[in-house]
């Protein structure tokens, strides 16, 4: 059996998704040897990935200050990365999170209502739209209020993919795909991992594995722990095509990112002129507590709030844009040590807003698996709250 790179491997990360891409890309500022091992082929076509896609909405409007305070850094992060790869890919078109009093009664109580204090309690710049200012500003809604931050918007993933994978080239880190991994055993100094037919042994290992971190760690001698983790998905995803003369009303210029986050709506505008389509999805919110039932499909919410595409011609997605969420029981990421372990990091349970946080969470996983600890508070996304 192989081994590769006995003496000299810093850094070895088991998922080629997203965060894995994202822990190589800032690690690769400290350390010289890192690799990447895949299951399947990174890029659109690999179904088992947690997300393949065309866009991926970036918005930092959460009701809880840490994730939008993580959520506003890793914005900034995206847009340093986007000088780098000199390729646009951040379309700065804004998110705005809706509400209609028919439908959820209390501003106060709702996601925009919640987020919108949080981020103006953070000094954030967030603008709180009435129904007449929303009329004016974006008529294409019939609803009662906006919440919307300005510096949200959307990525065009296919070429974050092509950005990402050419500065890694550059970096220099090596990238293994279609890897099936047999073991995984932790000495004092290193982790020596064994797939179908070589041997790795690396200093450090960052596991971000998506839905399959608990199949991955169960190889790892000695670990008896699992994740919390249950798979979800989106219930509806569907394309809309606007007419001519409403066309330009769902382009980005005209039409930001949105979303009514207590019902499980979000939409994204046109992204593709050629394609002309504007996407909007419909999942089931896991924390939803509003006695309604005007709102449970993707039709529903053309009905109540966007009645202008009510005779649209629209389709189910079936190209791309799927998305696995990896669900957690206490509804917070898991970033740290595996437990008992000290050269093993984990990274997972992003709930289905991994894009947003990427940069930031790669910048984190970097800095445990090199660095021995972050300069971010993590308390709350502690592996160890697991362990019975």
């Amino acid at each position: 059996m192989k081994t590769i790179n006995q003496n000299n491997q810093d850094l070895i990360i088991i998922g080629g998704g997203i965060m894995g891409l994202m822990t190589a890309y800032f690690a690769s500022n400290f350390a010289d040897n890192i690799t990447i091992l895949e299951k399947r082929v990174i890029g659109k076509d690999n179904k088992e990935a947690a997300s393949f896609s065309y866009t991926r909405s970036i918005r930092s409007d959460y009701p809880d200050p840490l994730y939008t305070r993580f959520a506003n850094e890793a914005q900034g992060l995206w847009r340093e990365l986007q000088v780098k790869s000199n390729k646009k890919f951040y379309i700065d078109c804004g998110c705005i999170n809706l509400s209609k009093s028919s439908v959820t009664p209390d501003i106060n109580e709702t996601y925009a209502g919640k987020s919108y204090k949080t981020r103006t309690e953070l000094n954030l710049a967030t603008q709180m739209l009435t129904k007449s200012e929303l009329k004016k500003r974006f008529p294409q809604f019939e609803v009662d209020y906006g919440s919307l931050e300005k510096t949200g918007g959307f990525l065009l993933l296919q070429v974050v993919l092509e950005s990402l994978l050419k500065l890694l080239k550059q970096k220099k880190v090596t990238i293994k795909e279609n890897i099936n991994i047999r073991s995984i055993k932790e000495e004092k100094e290193n982790v020596i991992i064994k797939t179908q037919n070589q041997t790795f042994i690396s200093k450090k290992v960052v596991v971000t594995a998506g839905l399959k971190t608990n199949d991955l760690i169960s190889l790892i001698e000695g670990n008896n722990l699992t994740f919390p983790l249950t798979p979800d998905r989106p219930q509806e995803n569907k394309y809309f095509y606007p007419p001519d003369d409403i066309f330009e009303m769902f382009l980005p210029e005209k039409l930001p990112v949105f979303a009514y986050l207590d019902v499980g709506i979000y939409g994204h505008p046109i992204f593709d002129k050629k394609k002309k389509a504007l996407k909007i999805g419909y999942y089931n919110p896991p924390d939803f507590d509003w006695k309604q039932d005007k709102i449970s499909s993707v039709n529903d919410f053309i009905n109540t709030c966007l009645p202008v595409l009510k005779n649209v011609p629209s389709e189910d997605v079936n190209d791309v844009d799927q998305c696995s969420y990896d669900l957690v029981d206490d509804d917070n990421f898991i970033i740290g040590k595996l437990p008992k372990y000290n050269n093993i990091i984990i990274g997972t349970g992003w709930r289905g807003t991994g894009f947003k946080f990427a940069p930031l969470v790669g910048k984190i996983l970097s800095q445990l698996a090199l660095q021995d600890g972050t300069v971010y508070d993590i308390e709350q996304f502690k592996t160890e709250r697991f362990v019975k």
